[in-house]
């Protein structure tokens, strides 16, 4: 069973969000869904300044077996994102909840972030899938 901490907030399509303490979110993908994906060779991340909307891809992942686009858990702005997955894309495989973080967002209503799934509902979705 992947690891699912406790204090982020999840989709159902298998992104993380975390609100940081300056009112942004940092967004990846789950160990769960880098785990599916195996071995990640390309990470196109969205461009700075960018709108994104809640569900609409943002991102693109490639692993050897599949190319995968990452939604935006909520609406906002591209503040920031992390180029240190784009130079070692293995690095998602290696900490998805850490150093492979993707993307910050400023996000339109930060209120979004509590209709998300909790870790909780997270881990129940992921078994639910495997069977």
């Amino acid at each position: 069973m992947s690891k699912i901490p406790k204090d982020l907030k999840f989709t159902k399509t298998h992104e993380w969000a975390k609100k940081l303490p300056d009112g942004t979110v940092a967004v990846g993908i789950t160990d769960h869904a880098q785990g599916l994906l195996g071995d990640m060779v390309y990470v196109e991340l969205p461009q700075i300044d960018a709108a994104v909307e809640a569900g609409k891809e943002c991102a693109v992942v490639e692993s050897v077996k599949a190319a995968s686009d990452v939604y935006a858990p909520v609406s906002g702005k591209i503040i920031e994102v992390n180029t240190a997955v784009s130079d070692a894309p293995e690095t998602v495989n290696k900490d998805a909840y850490g150093d492979g973080w993707m993307f910050r967002l400023e996000p339109k209503n930060a209120a979004d972030l509590n209709a998300l799934l909790d870790a909780k509902a997270y881990e129940a979705l992921v078994a639910a899938e495997k069977h």
